[in-house]
C-alpha cells in the first residue's frame, strides 16, 4: 500500500455551504463523494484507494501535514 494513501487532512469551514468533493483514482476521474459543511463544521478525511484527489468549493481552512491552506473566494486582485 502507497503510503500517502494514510495522508489525512482536516478541513474547518469558514462560512456556510462549503463542499467537499472525493475524486477517484483510475484511467478517468469521477465525482465519487460529497460533502456540504456549515460554518465551523470540521471534517477530518483520508486518502484511501478509491480517493486519490480532494476538491474543496468555498471558504474554508485545510489543514495537512504539508502546512495549512486558506480558500479564498472572493477576487483577491479587487
Amino acid at each position: 500500500m502507497d503510503s500517502t494513501q494514510h495522508d489525512y487532512f482536516v478541513v474547518k469551514a469558514k462560512e456556510n455551504g462549503v463542499h467537499v468533493i472525493g475524486l477517484t483514482r483510475g484511467h478517468d476521474t469521477k465525482f465519487h463523494h460529497t460533502e456540504k459543511l456549515d460554518k465551523n463544521e470540521v471534517m477530518f478525511a483520508q486518502f484511501t484507494e478509491h480517493t486519490s484527489a480532494v476538491k474543496v468549493r468555498g471558504n474554508a481552512t485545510i489543514y495537512t501535514k504539508y502546512g495549512v491552506i486558506e480558500t479564498n473566494e472572493k477576487d483577491e486582485s479587487s
